[in-house]
């Protein structure tokens, strides 16, 4: 059987608990990319810089990064399934507040309290896929990274034509999906079972001292940089409205799930997981690089964001992949370390994103997002040692 047919059996051949997490992952992560179509349109309407503008992900992946070491201590306590609806929760009150703010600095204030709900949802979400999805962890990644595509592909679409009604549509559109993912978890997943061990808020930190857990804790950090300079700052210089913003996100999301579902799994199969993920850090960097060239550009804009797309897609799967067997711990442990590193040390990419801009050009945010991933590459191969396990 090929690696496609087999990655779509997972996930249509998926009990119904499943598919329930699965749904409220792809709105958890439309949260992401909604509000890209709307960011020029935000900072014209509230008078803000795009550096301003750029706040409502540093926010937001700020919060989410510091969230992630709590999450397993409440999980362990009230259960995963407490945990995922108390996070749904807290996203369909912040994002609905954020669509009636009248001020940017009230925007990233609640968009910061989306970040806190989207923690406890997404780091508790993947344990509960890998517990109660069939075929094992690898086809449980896929039905994951499968949500998270969906959920990349649709945000920016819906953002797009939401945010051509009104700057405040993408946030109150979030707020009413939130609440039926919300309902469909409450009725279709069974209680999930508490870890039998109480996790402590010190092993999330207990858990990045094993080298391997670390290394690709740092790796993705310094990805996340290339990732979120491109996804935070590239609307400013498209200069498109918001419909055509959000249909060029929308390929390009379209693209990362097809990649992250069908051809990740192919590539690691036939070449390994790190050897594929060297090459494709490494062709992100040059499509950033020539996306500083072409910034001047809207044609080659559009094709190196699609094309970046389909790079990350692969990226992220085999991050995912790699981080759930890389350390001896407990699985949700190891994602709430593993994010804990990557969102808060790659919030800092969208604010530094609109300054750079702001100081020294167009250009120089793309040049830095590039000189950071490759600088990701040196980190993947200086911890390469510690790997040997991964396949």
């Amino acid at each position: 059987m090929s690696a496609d047919s087999h990655s779509l059996r997972t996930i249509l051949k998926q009990p119904k608990s499943a598919y329930a997490v699965a749904f409220a992952c792809v709105v958890a992560f439309m949260g992401i990319g909604l509000v890209d179509p709307i960011l020029p349109a935000i900072a014209a309407k509230l008078d803000a810089t795009p550096s301003q503008v750029s706040l409502l992900f540093t926010s937001y992946m700020l919060m989410t990064g510091v969230t992630m070491l709590i999450t397993g201590w409440l999980s362990s306590r009230i259960g995963p399934k407490r945990t995922m609806l108390f996070g749904l929760l807290a996203i369909i009150l912040f994002a609905f507040l954020g669509g009636m703010a009248n001020s940017i600095n009230g925007i990233v204030w609640f968009r910061a309290g989306w970040g806190i709900g989207n923690a406890f949802f997404i780091s508790t979400a993947l344990a509960v896929i890998v517990s109660v999805a069939s075929g094992g962890t690898a086809s449980a990644i896929v039905l994951y990274e499968a949500a998270i595509g969906l959920g990349m592909s649709v945000g920016p679409l819906l953002g797009g034509l939401l945010g051509g009604i009104s700057w405040r549509g993408p946030f109150f559109g979030v707020s009413v999906l939130m609440a039926i993912a919300f309902l469909a978890v409450f009725i279709l997943l069974n209680d999930v079972p508490k870890p039998k061990k109480r996790t402590s808020l010190l092993d999330p930190f207990r858990a990045l001292r094993y080298p391997g857990l670390f290394t690709m804790a740092i790796t993705a950090l310094l990805y996340n940089f290339g990732f979120f300079t491109l996804l935070a700052y590239s609307p400013f210089v498209l200069h498109m409205d918001e419909h055509s913003l959000g249909l060029v996100f929308f390929f390009w999301g379209v693209l990362l799930a097809i990649t992250s579902v069908i051809v990740a799994p192919k590539l690691t199969d036939r070449f390994g997981s790190v050897p594929t993920l060297y090459v494709m850090l490494l062709l992100l960097a040059v499509d950033l690089t020539y996306m500083g060239f072409s910034v001047s550009s809207q044609t080659a804009l559009v094709v190196a964001i699609a094309i970046a797309g389909a790079i990350l897609g692969i990226i992220n799967t085999i991050l995912t992949t790699v981080v759930m067997d890389v350390a001896p711990v407990e699985r949700a442990v190891a994602s709430s370390a593993y994010s804990f590193v990557r969102f808060v040390g790659g919030a800092i990419a969208p604010w530094l994103a609109g300054k750079l801009a702001e100081t020294y050009g167009s250009t120089v945010p793309f040049y830095v997002g590039a000189i950071v991933v490759v600088i990701s590459i040196l980190a993947l191969s200086t911890g390469r040692r510690h790997l040997a396990a991964v396949k």
